[in-house]
């Protein structure tokens, strides 16, 4: 298979060298270039055709939420976010941009591979704290309401999905929204990986939700796993 190919867009040069290092442990990647801002991050990206962007938040010249926004509408490029800037609104613009990911800089270096093969594969991967967060805000809007108020009645649509969920289905989601990979899901439900892709876009199909992260929420609102503080 061709490696995956990867843009590192950071305006810090040790940022982008040390992702560098990083992700050239990995035989299947390939690092294609860098930027150093966010205009120079969506050229690149129109030039070298990357499959992943590595994409920091607060950059020269044009953001990386503006970069992400432009890079999603104009490519096939999947965009992961990669920031130490741990603030909601930086979070829910880049997602809202098409960012098929969100880590902040502290995350360990298997969590960025695995973002990036997530991303490549079509797939979103956030870190613990982030999922938490889009938790809260697709479930009752904020964490303040999310902390002080009883979890919601189950909408007719909500428990329409539901309904039509199969018990496997039902179970592949649980797994799912508790943090496992596909991986580890299959594992657990002693079925492939292939079996458990199905059961996910069967997932989505019928929820009605365009990619993994929505389908978390959904889980949390149809009352599949506890909504709690941690």
């Amino acid at each position: 298979m061709s490696p995956i190919r990867i843009l590192i867009c950071d305006d810090q040069a040790l940022i982008r060298s040390s992702l560098e290092l990083i992700l050239g442990t990995e035989e299947s990647f390939e690092v294609v270039g860098t930027a150093a801002d966010g205009q120079g991050a969506v050229d690149a990206t129109l030039e070298l055709r990357p499959d992943v962007v590595l994409m920091d938040i607060q950059m020269p010249v044009l953001d990386g939420v503006g970069a992400t926004a432009k890079i999603t509408a104009a490519t096939d490029a999947k965009v992961v976010v990669l920031t130490t800037f741990d603030r909601d609104d930086y979070l829910f613009a880049a997602i809202d941009a098409g960012a098929s990911g969100f880590l902040l800089k502290n995350t360990e270096p298997e969590m960025i591979i695995q973002a990036v093969q997530a991303a490549a594969g079509g797939q979103a991967l956030l870190c613990p704290e982030v999922t938490l967060r889009i938790i809260r805000r697709g479930t009752s809007g904020t964490e303040e309401q999310s902390a002080a108020a009883p979890q919601p009645a189950l909408s007719p649509e909500d428990a329409r999905v539901l309904g039509e969920l199969t018990n496997r289905e039902r179970e592949v989601l649980i797994k799912l929204a508790s943090g496992l990979s596909n991986a580890e899901i299959a594992v657990a439900l002693f079925v492939s990986e292939a079996t458990v892709k199905t059961h996910l876009s069967n997932v989505l199909a019928k929820a009605g939700v365009r990619d993994r992260v929505q389908a978390v929420v959904f889980a949390y609102r149809a009352g599949l796993i506890p909504s709690t503080e941690s």
